[in-house]
């Protein structure tokens, strides 16, 4: 009887401790008796046969690495229905029994499509927006507020040294928990997120008591998707009568060393993602709840974003004072 034999891949943006999760889905399925296979360059990879076995070695070295070594892909062509059926008859070709797709919702979404065609199927939570609702956190989350707090924490002295407002722009399209979470850490004392409206006036208001009881600069953290940091700046330049500057981190965030707590995070989802299979399960993603590695439904993971936290909100509001 032929082992099983697991593929992993890596899809959408890079995340820390993508590594650790590749690492631990190899090695948990070396362990196991099971054969491991990386697909390179995510469903594009797929796509276009890019496969390649896999050894206890192979995955040496890459515990503290940021991004991902097998490379990451966004892709179109997983979506259609010729793309789809190119998938299947790629994996069987490769005689891939599981397969483990480490990424966010929308690589959730194209690995539903494949457990809806029989292949075994099993999502990790890779992404720093921590957008998907299912887990507490997803890995890469941690180490981007790390970045992002460092990044503040220089920002600051620039902006203590000329007595200015900066915003600091972070990711986060359609959820505003990297912004929220690094704001508090942070120490910022305005934070914009897409799920709060907000008014100009309202933050300019809250400039003008932080200089009346004499504070000589302000720190807005803003997620993308709350609005346009450079626009911002220049409306709040005009109607609060200082200026006002702009800082987009950009890609910074996603890369780095991840940290202590990404790389058990994705170790240990790696590990229970290998396990999942081994046991039968398919179209469902691992999830952290309460520290406890558990299975969700992929639709499940997809379908909402984390519900933004007021009181966390109201805390920064409060100590932002």
């Amino acid at each position: 009887m032929s082992k099983p034999r697991i593929a992993v891949l890596t899809s959408g943006g890079d995340a820390p401790g993508m590594n650790a999760a590749v690492r631990a889905v190899v090695r948990t399925a070396i362990v196991n008796g099971a054969e491991a296979v990386a697909v390179h360059h995510g469903f594009e990879g797929l796509l276009d046969g890019d496969f390649s076995p896999m050894q206890l070695g192979s995955v040496g070295g890459v515990l503290d690495r940021g991004g991902t070594f097998i490379g990451t892909s966004r892709s179109e062509r997983m979506f259609s229905e010729e793309g789809l059926g190119l998938a299947v008859e790629r994996l069987a070709q490769h005689r891939v029994t599981g397969l483990v797709v480490i990424g966010g919702d929308g690589s959730y979404r194209a690995a539903e499509e494949l457990d809806m065609r029989g292949v075994k199927v099993i999502g990790i939570p890779g992404t720093i927006d921590n957008d998907i609702a299912a887990t507490d956190t997803t890995i890469g989350f941690d180490t981007a507020q790390n970045t992002i707090c460092d990044a503040t924490s220089k920002v600051r002295d620039t902006a203590s040294s000329h007595e200015r407002t900066f915003i600091i722009e972070v990711m986060g399209r359609h959820c505003g928990m990297l912004a929220l979470y690094s704001g508090l850490a942070a120490g910022a004392d305005c934070i914009l997120v897409p799920e709060i409206p907000w008014a100009l006036e309202d933050i300019c208001e809250s400039i003008r008591q932080g200089v009346e009881r004499g504070k000589k600069h302000s720190i807005i953290v803003m997620a993308e998707g709350a609005g346009h940091a450079f626009g911002v700046a220049e409306d709040l330049t005009g109607m609060c009568g200082h200026k006002v500057r702009a800082v987009v981190l950009g890609h910074i965030q996603r890369g780095g060393a991840p940290s202590a707590f990404d790389r058990t995070l994705g170790s240990r989802m790696g590990a229970a993602a290998v396990d999942a299979l081994l046991a039968g399960e398919s179209g469902k993603a691992v999830c952290l709840k309460n520290a406890d590695m558990e299975l969700a439904t992929l639709a499940e993971c997809y379908s909402h974003h984390h519900e933004m936290k007021q009181h966390i909100y109201d805390l920064a509001m409060v100590l932002a004072r």
